[in-house]
């Protein structure tokens, strides 16, 4: 099973590997709809194309990483729940260079910010559904479940980049 953020070890679970600043990441289409991006182990994973749909969101993501204002829209598989599609959907909304604090998109989906940060750190397509764009009232928060170490630095990084803009 594929799971959100960093907890991927194997390159194999994806119809794609591609080279991005963050390191590797691994791109899962299903039935044609993107399904999972995930950070990839840098010592296991080696770039490689994949489908005609796989090659056209390593193309979306090349042009983010190159400027963030570029739109990331692929087809999207359905969220594993119903309240993760309303959250996406929040997360969608957020425009590049702003965030919105966990307790901010609760208020604004009539539920808790502690079920906003669980959908967050349960995203199986980071960058793409930007929950980096999702903040504590007072610091970053964590990223994929973590506080501390790559997965904060990776959202931290995507921050600065989204804010040059």
């Amino acid at each position: 099973m594929i799971q959100s953020g960093f907890r991927h070890t194997d390159p194999s679970l994806f119809d794609a590997v591609i080279e991005t600043p963050l390191g590797p990441l691994g791109i899962r289409l299903q039935e044609g709809r993107l399904a999972a991006v995930a950070f990839l182990d840098p010592e296991r994973a080696t770039p490689r194309g994949g489908s005609a749909g796989a090659k056209t969101v390593a193309r979306m993501l090349a042009r983010y990483f190159a400027d963030p204002r570029q739109p990331l829209r692929p087809p999207l598989a359905p969220a594993p729940t119903p309240y993760q599609a309303r959250v996406r959907s929040a997360l969608l909304a957020i425009p590049p260079g702003e965030t919105r604090s966990y307790g901010q998109l609760a208020a604004a989906l009539g539920s808790g910010a502690r079920a906003v940060a669980g959908a967050c750190r349960a995203n199986p397509l980071p960058i793409v559904v930007p929950c980096h764009r999702v903040v504590a009232a007072a610091g970053p928060g964590g990223y994929a479940g973590a506080r501390t170490g790559r997965p904060l630095q990776v959202k931290q990084w995507l921050l600065r980049h989204e804010h040059r803009c």
